[in-house]
């Protein structure tokens, strides 16, 4: 099994990418193929590495910013680490790739050169977060701000398929997210979704609140990339302040750093559950390949972290059920309407 890495995307690269290739190589099972300045990557492997069999390295020469106009950048850049990346999965050279780098770029990537599933009319990305009672799935996080009814439903559909493959649950239940519980709510979009969702083959319990995703009450919290991206990074930042709070109460006095003796290993586990790079990179769903997008920011736990979760959706037969799931999706009504 081939990964390709994006090793120039993020603002840690390549030391932290390349880190992170490195610790998930003491897992067996697959190789790497680094992807961008062959000088900078052998300096980040160091000699005593740089002879494994296990990492290829294939030098690129363009470089896609976050400056950089996504699909323009994707068009006139053909030698970037992204485009790259994206022809091996097209060519199905590789199982899946990994970047850090620019959102958007790789975004354009994913449906101007890999390519959108047949049926699909529009990827998303899907996010996994902690909840009290395991995971959750926010899908859409970023990708479509505007959508239409049959979003919603493909949307719904993708993550049953990823939820139940990648962390076997059987029935994951799936709930649109709205600004009440109540049915009804929300604008014409949100009233149509829900009675569509409610026909589709999927274990749909209704509407639901933001609460309602960390509360564990649904596996998959179906919305719009704009809502989805916000609730996101509110969740993101919310865990970062609890966080820091509890490490200035405990450290704030001699008492404060008793009682952290006390729950330390309790403290420990809460961190690593609310911690974003033990989930690792968010995979792109409704794509002709596995392609995750790691965060700018990401360290080398991160990217090691998505690289074994990549391999793992590469060894089950995720990508090809949804492949037929939607192949067989019948052409009228509200698919026609969103093309």
């Amino acid at each position: 099994m081939r990964i390709v890495v994006d090793a120039m995307g993020g603002d840690n690269a390549p030391h932290e990418i390349v880190k992170g290739c490195l610790e998930a190589l003491k897992t067996e099972g697959f190789e790497i193929e680094l992807l961008g300045d062959r000088a900078k990557i052998e300096e980040c492997l160091g000699p005593e590495n740089i002879k494994n069999k296990r990492i290829i390295i294939t030098e690129t020469f363009d470089e896609i910013t976050n400056s950089d106009k996504p699909t323009e950048a994707v068009r006139k850049k053909r030698n970037s680490a992204i485009v790259t990346g994206m022809k091996k999965i097209k060519d199905q050279s590789a199982q899946a790739f990994i970047s850090a780098g620019s959102t958007g770029a790789l975004l354009a990537g994913s449906l101007l050169i890999a390519g959108r599933m047949k049926g699909v009319v529009r990827p998303a990305l899907a996010p996994v977060v902690p909840s009290i009672k395991g995971q959750t799935m926010i899908i859409d996080a970023g990708m479509n701000t505007q959508i239409k009814t049959i979003n919603y439903v493909q949307f719904a559909i993708m993550g049953t398929e990823y939820m139940r493959n990648m962390f076997g649950i059987q029935e994951p239940r799936v709930g649109l997210v709205n600004v009440g519980t109540e049915e009804g709510k929300g604008n014409e979009a949100l009233k149509q979704a829900f009675v569509e969702l409610q026909k589709a083959n999927i274990n749909f319990i209704g509407n639901v609140e933001g609460r309602d995703i960390t509360e564990g009450k649904v596996d998959i919290a179906v919305c719009d990339g704009f809502t989805g991206n916000a609730m996101l990074k509110i969740m993101e930042g919310t865990g970062k302040y609890f966080m820091d709070y509890l490490k200035k109460m405990y450290s704030g006095s001699i008492y404060g750093r008793i009682s952290y003796l006390l729950i330390k290993h309790e403290l420990k586990k809460l961190k690593k559950e609310i911690d974003p790079e033990e989930f690792g990179g968010t995979p792109i769903l409704g794509v002709n390949g596995m392609i995750y997008k790691c965060h700018g920011n990401s360290s080398a736990k991160a990217i090691k972290n998505t690289i074994l979760k990549a391999c793992s959706s590469a060894c089950t037969s995720v990508l090809n059920k949804m492949k037929v799931i939607f192949s067989s999706m019948e052409v009228g009504g509200l698919y026609d309407e969103a093309l």
